[in-house]
């Protein structure tokens, strides 16, 4: 089955190859006329009539009608270049090589090497059999079958190069996913059960609730947790985180209803936040800003720390590249660390 470059090469030699034989017998012939006796322009400019509304069905006829016509002005000038005179049977040969190579083009050998042959005969009967005349259309037409299957070939490389690059592609798409997946996966991680850990080494909290936590983190990360994209008001959402974190958080929050999906991205990035604040600034307080503006969301956790460089922290940390600068993306908002000598500040914001 061909692909698609080598189907569109094939339709545009079947397309082009009726006209350029129709154009070329014709100037060819009104150079045959030019060349005929004085007693054969009768007959030529018959012939050359005949040459015409040749070319006529090579534009617009069927392939089938196409190829009669040239078989009828071959075998045509062929009969009567005896009594055309002058330079006829280079007329003749000339419309039999250019209506022979043009069939290589446009026809299978199954059609084109006996329709070839039998002009060629026709040629070899009404002139005599002449061996420089049957190399040049053996030739001729060897070449231009070797040359569209050159062609035919490139364009058949070109297709699989297309699919291996299509395949390519696909594979690199499913691997971003995959990659995605795995991202969004370690960032559940973080959130759940590395801070469920973080809870039962610092505080020492309950073995029930330390049950609940596990079962609850075990629906998040299995995918069981049912979560509705409805709207809630995530100011009272991260009120609460901002109760529960052992820090002294001084809070203002707006009231801001987002989706669902966005409120537990924000609930998860600011409760990292704070997290962060607890382990690295060393001052036990940290501040909480929700503000709504415009439609828009923006959460701010600052602190006023030693401060650090966003730039130095590893690749393999994913506190903020992971559990709040990827996440916030996912759910089409942005996340910003600014830091220094004096305080970090992480700014949330939904929509981006």
């Amino acid at each position: 089955m061909a692909g698609q470059v080598e189907a569109e090469f094939l339709a545009a030699i079947a397309r082009f190859a009726g006209p350029v034989r129709g154009v070329g017998v014709v100037l060819l012939s009104a150079f045959g006329v030019c060349s005929s006796s004085d007693d054969g322009l009768p007959l030529a400019f018959a012939l050359f009539g005949l040459m015409v509304v040749g070319a006529v069905a090579d534009f617009v006829g069927g392939r089938l009608v196409a190829l009669a016509f040239a078989v009828v002005r071959v075998v045509a000038v062929c009969a009567a270049q005896g009594e055309l005179g002058g330079q006829a049977g280079l007329w003749a040969l000339n419309v039999l090589t250019t209506t022979a190579i043009t069939l290589q083009w446009e026809w299978n050998p199954r059609v084109a090497v006996p329709v070839t042959g039998a002009l060629l005969g026709v040629r070899l009967w009404t002139a005599g059999f002449d061996g420089a005349v049957v190399l040049r259309v053996v030739l001729e037409c060897s070449l231009a079958r070797v040359a569209v299957l050159v062609v035919r070939r490139s364009t058949r490389r070109v297709d699989e190069s297309r699919v291996r690059r299509a395949e390519s592609e696909r594979a690199e798409a499913l691997a971003a996913e995959r990659r995605e997946r795995e991202r969004e996966y370690l960032a559940l991680l973080h959130d759940t059960a590395s801070a469920t850990f973080l809870v039962v080494a610092t505080e020492g909290t309950d073995p029930g609730a330390v049950a609940d936590y596990a079962r609850r983190d075990l629906a998040v990360l299995t995918g069981t947790a049912e979560v509705r994209d409805s709207l809630v008001d995530v100011g009272i959402s991260l009120r609460a985180v901002a109760d529960r974190s052992p820090l002294r958080v001084e809070t203002r929050a707006d009231p801001a209803s987002v989706p669902t999906s966005v409120a537990l991205a924000l609930v998860r990035a600011v409760r990292e936040a704070l997290v962060n604040v607890e382990r690295h600034a060393g001052t036990g307080r940290a501040e909480l800003d929700v503000v709504t503006a415009a439609d828009r969301v923006v959460v701010t956790v600052a602190d006023r720390g030693p401060g650090f460089d966003p730039d130095r922290v590893s690749g393999h940390r994913r506190g903020i590249s992971g559990s709040i600068v990827a996440r916030m993306a996912g759910v089409g908002g942005v996340a910003a660390v600014t830091s220094a000598a004096g305080g970090t500040t992480v700014r949330l914001a939904w929509p981006a």
